[in-house]
């Protein structure tokens, strides 16, 4: 959420910084809103004011035995009080608006992302890995070694469509990706793991963006929770309203967790396969940081999530995603994108954001400097490291044999029994 002082004293530059997302003089409903209620409240507290001048009179007409000026003050007193309470109900309503209207608006930009309309025009800052030359490739379920194990019938007679059913070999793949992530974030890159709730209030999914904004895009119980899309929401939260010595600076943690996504917005994309689900997993990474370190922080968290895909083999290229692309809450967003063969295409398997004070702001999550200084606004960062299923598929396609079985990467032996072959009837061997 933006800082409604900061948008007063300079709405040229928030008109300029909105507008490299194609929101034109964003400033101007703002301050409407805001003048409606700063008026609000001024007339409250000048009505206030008389009223407490008058009660303070009305004693005095009593005494004086003074009853047409006694009555006269008693009607003034009763009208005030009636005046005060209007205005602050008023003032309330201009607040509640104001508030939605500024969740309603996406985070500026740092100055470092490059403009551009979509995500044909996001810059390739590196690529790592050469594809492997694969005769016919296949997408991961047409793979022999995978198809016994994916089983999307199934799953559409339990749930409907974008859900799958994993078995066998491919549900212990899946587990050994993750709990492979997990370690790999705790062990090296010093990420605390973490065990969140995968339902929260309704305030959570405010604080980390995703209302009111993307409503559609998840779901919400007949009680009022909210099934989180990702992680992110919860492990963010974790600072909501709290305060934070600032040597406890920066908060490094990661969760496996079960995420949600009605995917509204993908009618008719990556409808085959497990590319893109109602249900999947992720392993999520997140950072709380004092301002000062946040641009560093999100360089070291794209390399942890870099590592995963090195460590597994899987060639990728790092994307910085232009104006146009980046996700409403972040500053600055870097993609990590895996190659798939059977697609013959880089497709995302990561997203490494930081967005400034943005969150805090609407999370009320703060530190307290060592220097003794007033509370300020954290900073936060997100990030997949990974995604478990789009993992899943590109350890798959890239490990495709001609005769179907699949080879897995050796860094996977430990978890799955020191086996690292699929054969092409679904097999560990």
């Amino acid at each position: 959420m933006h800082d409604i002082r900061s948008i007063r004293d300079n709405p040229k530059d928030f008109d300029k910084a909105l507008g490299r997302r194609g929101i034109n003089a964003a400033s101007e409903g703002i301050l409407e809103i805001d003048e409606a209620r700063r008026e609000a409240i001024l007339s409250a507290e000048t009505a206030q004011a008389e009223q407490n001048k008058s009660s303070k009179l009305i004693g005095a007409a009593k005494a004086s035995g003074d009853e047409k000026e006694f009555e006269k003050l008693r009607k003034l007193v009763a009208d005030k009080k009636t005046e005060v309470a209007d205005m602050n109900v008023k003032a309330k309503a201009f607040d509640k608006e104001l508030n939605l209207a500024l969740m309603s608006l996406p985070n500026k930009l740092h100055q470092d992302v490059p403009d551009g309309e979509d995500e044909d025009q996001n810059v390739e800052l590196s690529s790592w890995g050469t594809p492997k030359k694969i005769d016919n490739p296949k997408e991961h379920f047409e793979i022999p070694a995978a198809v016994s194990g994916m089983d999307f019938k199934t799953a559409a007679k339990l749930s409907g469509s974008r859900f799958v059913v994993l078995r066998g070999a491919m549900a212990r793949l899946h587990r050994a990706l993750a709990q492979f992530m997990l370690d790999v974030h705790v062990n090296e890159h010093g990420l605390t793991e973490t065990m969140t709730p995968v339902l929260v209030k309704e305030e959570a999914m405010f604080g980390t963006n995703q209302l009111p904004k993307f409503s559609d895009d998840s779901y919400q119980t007949t009680n009022g929770w909210w099934l989180i899309p990702t992680s992110e929401v919860t492990l963010t939260n974790i600072s909501a309203n709290e305060v934070t010595p600032e040597g406890s600076l920066p908060l490094r943690m990661t969760a496996h967790t079960q995420c949600f996504r009605s995917e509204a917005g993908s009618a008719g994309k990556d409808t085959a396969g497990m590319l893109r689900q109602h249900q999947f997993e992720k392993v999520e990474m997140v950072s709380i940081t004092h301002p000062d370190q946040s641009m560093q922080e999100h360089e070291r968290m794209t390399n942890c999530a870099k590592a995963i895909l090195e460590k597994l083999k899987l060639p990728y290229r790092l994307v910085l995603l232009c104006s146009g692309d980046t996700g409403f809450g972040a500053q600055k967003t870097h993609d990590l994108e895996v190659w798939l063969p059977g697609q013959q295409a880089y497709r995302e398997i990561s997203s490494v954001s930081v967005c400034g004070d943005f969150q805090a702001r609407r999370m009320n999550a703060r530190f307290k400097p060592s220097n003794g200084g007033k509370p300020e606004f954290v900073h936060t960062l997100n990030g997949s490291g990974l995604a478990v299923g789009r993992c899943l598929i590109a350890v798959l396609e890239n490990g495709q044999q001609q005769d179907g079985s699949v080879l897995i990467p050796d860094v996977l032996g430990e978890y799955l029994g020191g086996k690292v072959v699929i054969d092409n009837k679904g097999n560990l061997s």
